[in-house]
């Protein structure tokens, strides 16, 4: 018989009833029934219940253990009887009738339950990850999370892309977030970068020749901490060469579509897999509010901006911003005339605590407005909102004026208010059960930084414009728009790429209009520069973020949910005590000099 084990936690079944065997793991629960004592021994795998018999001679030992201690039983396999069978259980018809057992490693008292859902804080779930990891429902996500990885790798194999790994330790680049820097110690002075994305060596793959590369590729960027964003994570990062557009897309999406399906039911409910039309980016962010819009809201957003500039309108509030080329956005809200007078406060007040003086509406009813701001509004021009929203009596319009950009941004804040706001039941409910997927395309190639007062790349700077040079030269750089999509699904943004810049005349050009001249191109990007001088393919790609879509599959809230091993919402690792201070000999040998804020330097001198 082996040392541990000869079947694992969940593989005993009542045909193996009579026979001996060992099980190892560590004791989910001890239940003493008057002199009968019961343990729940788990391991991976599931639980088995395991029973010592009173008068044993084991009992004294074994009820001093605590839970939580690893121990490996050996005994008789025997049927439960009927009224005791568990059915929720895969071993629930029989037990183990211990004969002898050993503690291999015991365990002290717990900080919090892993039997037994337990309510302990975050800080200390991860400060004690490896006894959060022993929890059930953090084995099925990280069990989830191999399965996720392991159908990706399947599925870009099938399709005979090659998988790569490209450097860790890499130069720093301006591509949007800080970079994690590494200091060199035999390059004084001089660091490395630790990867935003593998960007440029997937493009240098393409010119080299290679055709289809994919990669599960570890990122790095030292941005603040999200539920939905980690200093380090992992993207299924794709590129093609000899492509357009609707080929990446008619690529990849069997993919990621199959591995969505594949998993759909890990919660328990089979969810639908639904791909909707592409959406442009301005179309987006007018109907939507959002370039990542959950299109389980079946609710819209319209421009009403010429009616509250009419003469009629009275609004003086609205009125002023349109004079300084704001807009009034609306979103109807159908069918809710039934409501109670609540439904309108408390949207008002979820808007007051968005920072916004509050949400105006008008409600239509027996042929005519009312509501706060319906007085100010005459009939030609309430009329002219109903015809524009496609309004009927019964549902109320919501209004929005501000400046574009942020007037779309609440506006899309104030549509998922609004549907959340609806009963259960209302035919606008948001959809439940599904997975609705979109391309968001046409992408601006360039915005106006209103804080540098310039011109730079509003996606990603290694982008096609649509137009090619021509497009560069004679256009406005706010109306060039790029080869650059992004893939998202109900309103998270679940992958972003795009049909790359292979001239080096183009990228040259392109990088000056964002303010970057020839010499800062060639120092920062001047291998790829050089590589397209030698004849690059066109190439497009995309990187699909692999944890979002865990964090979709598992219906978890916090990217922390689907990892093994993850920091704080402050970046901090309290389990291994990162980050942490370094001796002054190894500063010396990275040739740093520590110039820390005055009160990191007055807490340093305290202690």
């Amino acid at each position: 018989m082996h040392q541990f084990r000869t079947h694992t936690c969940a593989a005993l079944r009542k045909s193996d009833e009579g026979s001996e065997v060992r099980l190892s793991g560590w004791i989910h629960k001890i239940r003493d029934h008057g002199g009968v004592l019961f343990i729940d021994l788990r391991d991976t795998y599931g639980l088995t219940q395991c029973v010592i018999e009173e008068g044993s001679p084991l009992l004294a030992e074994v009820e001093k253990w605590r839970n939580e201690s690893v121990i490996t039983i050996t005994g008789k396999v025997i049927a439960r009887s009927a009224e005791t069978v568990n059915t929720k259980m895969p071993t629930g018809e029989i037990e183990v009738q211990i004969e002898q057992a050993e503690l291999q490693s015991a365990a002290d008292v717990i900080p919090f339950q892993i039997a037994d859902e337990d309510q302990a804080g975050e800080e200390i779930r991860l400060k004690y990850r490896y006894l959060d990891l022993r929890r059930e429902k953090m084995q099925k996500n990280i069990r989830l999370r191999n399965g996720v990885i392991s159908s990706m790798r399947r599925r870009m194999t099938e399709q005979n892309f090659q998988e790569f790994q490209t450097p860790i330790l890499t130069a720093s680049s301006p591509e949007g977030a800080r970079d994690y820097l590494v200091p060199s110690r035999l390059h004084p002075g001089k660091f490395y970068a630790l990867p935003q994305a593998p960007q440029q060596f997937k493009q240098l793959l393409m010119m080299s020749g290679f055709d289809r590369y994919f990669q599960i590729a570890p990122c790095f960027r030292d941005e603040d901490g999200r539920a939905d964003r980690l200093a380090e994570f992992y993207q299924l990062d794709v590129e093609m060469s000899f492509v357009t557009q609707d080929d990446v897309f008619n690529t990849i999406q069997p993919v990621i579509e199959g591995v969505f399906e594949e998993f759909s039911d890990f919660t328990g409910e089979k969810r639908q897999v639904q791909w909707m039309p592409s959406i442009p980016y301005k179309e987006a962010m007018l109907k939507y509010g959002s370039d990542k819009p959950d299109l389980r809201n079946p609710l819209e957003i319209v421009d009403v901006t010429r009616v509250f500039a009419r003469d009629d309108v009275e609004f003086k509030a609205f009125k002023g911003v349109i004079a300084k080329g704001g807009v009034v956005r609306a979103i109807r809200a159908p069918k809710v005339s039934d409501q109670p007078r609540s439904f309108f406060d408390k949207l008002n007040s979820w808007a007051q605590g968005e920072g916004a003086p509050g949400l105006g509406y008008v409600l239509f009813e027996g042929g005519e407005g009312k509501g706060p701001i319906a007085k100010f509004i005459p009939d030609a021009a309430q009329q002219q909102i109903r015809d524009i929203a496609d309004c009927e009596d019964g549902d109320a319009i919501f209004f929005v004026c501000n400046q574009e950009g942020p007037a779309a941004n609440f506006a899309g804040k104030a549509r998922d208010a609004i549907c959340s706001a609806l009963p259960e039941g209302h035919d606008a409910e948001r959809e439940s059960g599904v997975y609705k997927f979109c391309w968001i395309v046409d992408f601006p190639m360039y915005e106006f930084d209103e804080k540098a007062q310039k011109i730079d790349f509003s996606h990603n700077p290694f982008s096609m414009p649509q137009g090619g040079m021509g497009d560069l030269d004679n256009k406005d750089p706010l109306d060039v728009y790029a080869f650059q999509y992004d893939c998202v699904c109900n309103g998270f943004e679940l992958a972003s790429g795009a049909i790359r810049n292979h001239k080096p005349e183009i990228m040259e050009k392109a990088f000056g209009i964002a303010g970057y001249d020839k010499s800062v191109l060639e120092d920062k990007f001047g291998g790829m520069l050089n590589a397209m001088r030698y004849g690059a393919p066109p190439h497009g790609g995309l990187a699909f973020g692999v944890d979002r879509i865990i964090m979709l599959l598992a219906d978890e809230p916090n990217l922390r949910e689907v990892y093994a091993f993850v920091m704080n919402g402050q970046y901090e690792d309290q389990m291994m005590k990162a980050p942490n201070d370094v001796d002054p000999e190894h500063l010396r040998d990275l040739h740093i000099k520590l110039s820390l804020p005055k009160q990191k330097i007055n807490d340093s001198e305290a202690a």
